[in-house]
C-alpha cells in the first residue's frame, strides 16, 4: 500500500486537524525569494492548503501538485477565489513541466516522499537561475510527563515499537538536511527553526492522528480498540494534549 494515498481518504478531518506554520516562516520565505505579483510559484505536495494563502496573496501565480484527487479537488474549491491559482492532480516525479520557468518552488511537509536524487535535481532544472527553494517540516513533540508515559504504553501494547509522534527535533538533522541541500548544487543555504503549541482534548487528538498515514494504515478493529483506550488514558490523566511544534524551514538559491 502506498502510504501517500491514505491522505486523500478524509480531506475534511486533514484540513481541519492539521496545522498551518507561523507567520514569521511565510515572512521569510517572501523576504528570501522577494515574492510578488510577478513572479510563478510552484507548490509541491499541497494537501488541503495548510502553506498556500498566504503566498497566494502576494499575487503570484501559483500552480500545486498534490497526488491525491480528492485533496486536489478540495485545494481548488479552497481558493477558487484566487484567479492566480490553479492545481494539477498528479505525482511530482512523473510529471512534465518546463525547466527553468519557477521562482519559487516549496513543499510543506511533503517533500520526504520523494525520493531524493530525483527530488533536488528536478526541482534544481524547474528553477530559474537564482530562483529560490523553500523546504519545511512539522515535528510535534510532547513533554515526557504521565501522560505521555501512559500513552506510549498504550502504543507499544498495540504497535511494539510505534511511539507515536513525540520526539523532538533533533537540531544536527537541521545541519544534514541544509549540506544534501548544498550537495546538489544549490547555493546561499539558510536553516531557521520556529515553535509553536497546540492543545487538545481526547477526541481532538484522536482526530488529528487519523491524518497520520501510520495510523490510517492499521488494521481497522486494532486502530479502533487503540483509538478508545488511548482517548481514556487522556481523559484519565488531565483531559488534554499539549503538542509543542518545531518547524524547520531551509532556504536555497539556484545560481
Amino acid at each position: 500500500m502506498d502510504l501517500r494515498f491514505t491522505f486523500n481518504e478524509d480531506v475534511v478531518n486533514y484540513d481541519k486537524m492539521r496545522p498551518t506554520y507561523v507567520g514569521a516562516l511565510f515572512k521569510d520565505v517572501i523576504r528570501f525569494s522577494g515574492l510578488d505579483s510577478g513572479k510563478n510559484v510552484l507548490e509541491i505536495g499541497i494537501g488541503t492548503g495548510q502553506a498556500t494563502a498566504l503566498f497566494l496573496q502576494t499575487g503570484c501565480k501559483l500552480t500545486a501538485i498534490e497526488l491525491g484527487e480528492n485533496m486536489a479537488a478540495f485545494a481548488q474549491h479552497k481558493f477558487a477565489g484566487f484567479d492566480n491559482f490553479s492545481v494539477i492532480n498528479s505525482d511530482f516525479e512523473s510529471i512534465k513541466l518546463e525547466n527553468e520557468s519557477y521562482d519559487l518552488i516549496y513543499s510543506a511537509t511533503a517533500f520526504h516522499w520523494i525520493p531524493q536524487e530525483l527530488g533536488y535535481t528536478k526541482v534544481f532544472d524547474l528553477l530559474k537561475g537564482g530562483g529560490t527553494l523553500a523546504l519545511f517540516w512539522n515535528h510535534p513533540s510532547m513533554e515526557q510527563n504521565e501522560l505521555y508515559t501512559k500513552m506510549q504504553e498504550t502504543y507499544s501494547k498495540y504497535q511494539p515499537g510505534d511511539r507515536g509522534t513525540v520526539h523532538k527535533f533533533s537540531e544536527d538533522k537541521c545541519i544534514e538536511i541544509a549540506d544534501t541541500i548544498k550537495s546538489y548544487g544549490f547555493a546561499d543555504v539558510e536553516c531557521k527553526l520556529y515553535h509553536s503549541e497546540r492543545v487538545f482534548d481526547a477526541q481532538q487528538y484522536i482526530s488529528l492522528l487519523n491524518t497520520y498515514s501510520d495510523h490510517r494504515s492499521r488494521q481497522e478493529d486494532s486502530r479502533l480498540l487503540f483509538e478508545t483506550e488511548l482517548a481514556n488514558v487522556i481523559n484519565k490523566y488531565g483531559g488534554s494534549v499539549k503538542i509543542q511544534d518545531t518547524i524547520d524551514l531551509y532556504l536555497a538559491k539556484k545560481p
